[in-house]
């Protein structure tokens, strides 16, 4: 993973941790939606690098050897 997925989260784990301790619904409620928001941007940068690596991967197995 790179450091902006890790990044992402440990944001989202931040988030969740807050929503548990949280006394009030509405800062409950908030937090879980932060949650979620950082969750779906680490998820989309991971699959950003799944998809490079497979591409590279693929590219790599079509191109001769040196």
């Amino acid at each position: 993973m790179s450091t902006t997925s890790d990044f992402y989260l440990a944001r989202a784990a931040e988030c969740a941790q807050d929503a548990d301790a949280a006394l009030l619904d509405n800062v409950r409620d908030r937090c879980r939606r932060s949650q979620a928001a950082w969750q779906e941007m680490a998820d989309r940068v991971i699959r950003g690098e799944k998809m490079r690596d497979t591409l590279e991967a693929a590219k790599a197995a079509r191109e001769p050897a040196a």
